[in-house]
């Protein structure tokens, strides 16, 4: 786990990528509740 991991912070750093381990926004980047609508067509 380290530079070459791309599953970890600093392997996201190292490849210059984003996901769910480095978020682009760091206030976005915890997942927050949203509701389901039901009323889908």
């Amino acid at each position: 786990m380290g530079k070459g991991d791309p599953r970890t912070k600093r392997g996201k750093i190292y490849q210059g990528s984003f996901g769910k381990t480095r978020p682009k926004d760091p206030k976005r980047g915890k997942k927050t509740a949203a509701k389901k609508s039901t009323s889908r067509k």
